[in-house]
């Protein structure tokens, strides 16, 4: 595939506004199946998890949407309609090292929500949002439009010829 000139960010934030929709599918889709598998006792009557799978598995899940994605075709379904795919600085298909190496970093602001304890809730759902905020601003600067995650993973966001 020729190579093909760097998205602009502003098609890199329309593919994550739709990848959150496809995110909230998935995951609606394993609690529903969890919900089936232990009966509907997932949780108990004050709102805690009774099982210790159920995080780790949605993380599973979603992680393999966008590995998948981006190594089997360099698209998640947001990318799809802006019409923009994962590569790496050549202009080839991300290879799974690459791709793991992206979501890992990407994944990372998540992991601010563990500050709950020490602070509000509203807080700790803020945080991992102004996490994604840092990780994805070079993007507007970067003459090749990388974020963080693409910069460390030597990936990028290429628009795809028309």
């Amino acid at each position: 595939m020729p190579p093909t000139s760097p998205a602009p960010a502003w098609r890199r934030f329309a593919a994550i506004v739709y990848d959150a929709l496809a995110v909230v599918a998935i995951v609606m889709v394993v609690g529903l199946l969890a919900q089936m598998v232990t009966g509907g006792k997932l949780f108990d009557e004050h709102g805690r998890m009774l099982t210790w799978w159920y995080q780790p598995l949605q993380g599973l899940v979603v992680g393999a949407y966008f590995l998948l994605s981006w190594v089997s075709g360099g698209q998640t379904l947001g990318m799809r309609p802006w019409r923009i795919r994962v590569t790496d600085a050549s202009g080839e298909p991300a290879s799974w090292k690459r791709g793991s190496v992206r979501l890992v970093i990407a994944a990372l602001p998540l992991a601010l929500v563990l500050i709950f304890p020490l602070t509000s809730l509203k807080a700790a759902l803020w945080a991992p949002v102004i996490g994604w905020a840092i990780l994805l601003s070079p993007a507007w600067f970067d003459q090749r439009r990388r974020a963080i995650h693409d910069m460390v993973a030597g990936t990028e966001i290429r628009r795809l010829p028309t």
